[in-house]
């Protein structure tokens, strides 16, 4: 089957995206560049312009993207608890999977970081975060957790800063602790 010039667009725009996930990791945000994903993805360096307007609008799709499969993943977990200390067994499960220096993290850290710094992509990043925090909510307000919206927010912060904290030493398990935070929902 001969594939079409939209079908090798698309081929080419993977490869970039998935290139500028594997760069940003292992050299930071500011040290990839428009040759550096081009060689990574295979191909010439003007093609990532003609896919993106910009290596930052590159690097963002990439990000966001990446990140938003990760959290849309434990979202799609966390449907399985059937109260909130469930739901924090299960996000403190899928936290332990990372290290905070395997290159999942290290994208969330670098992403973050370029966000402080970039306010489209702190929409773009702040919109993933939102959905994910949405959704937690609304599983604690079913399981009757007061505050699910403050309670979220400040699960899914305690998420975040385990995956910084790791990067620097070992940190200690986290579930008793917010077992604790969302005890109250249990009574």
């Amino acid at each position: 089957m001969t594939r079409t010039a939209a079908d090798r667009g698309r081929e080419v725009r993977r490869r970039l995206v998935q290139a500028a996930r594997e760069l940003v990791p292992e050299r930071g945000w500011t040290a990839v560049s428009t040759r550096t994903v081009a060689e990574r993805a295979g191909v010439a360096p003007g093609l990532v312009h003609y896919h993106f307007a910009s290596l930052q609008a590159l690097l963002a799709e990439a990000a966001v993207g990446a990140l938003r499969e990760m959290i849309d993943g434990v979202g799609e977990l966390l449907q399985q608890a059937r109260t909130p200390t469930e739901l924090v067994d299960l996000i403190a499960a899928a936290v332990d999977r990372y290290t905070g220096t395997d290159p999942a993290s290290l994208l969330a850290v670098e992403t973050y970081l370029a966000a402080t710094r970039d306010p489209g992509l702190r929409e773009q990043l702040g919109a993933v975060l939102d959905e994910f925090r949405d959704g937690v909510a609304r599983q604690l307000r079913e399981q009757g957790v007061p505050d699910p919206v403050a309670t979220a927010a400040v699960l899914a912060a305690v998420v975040d800063g385990v995956l910084l904290h790791r990067a620097l030493g070992p940190v200690p398990a986290v579930a008793q602790v917010l077992h604790r935070i969302v005890a109250e929902g249990e009574h």
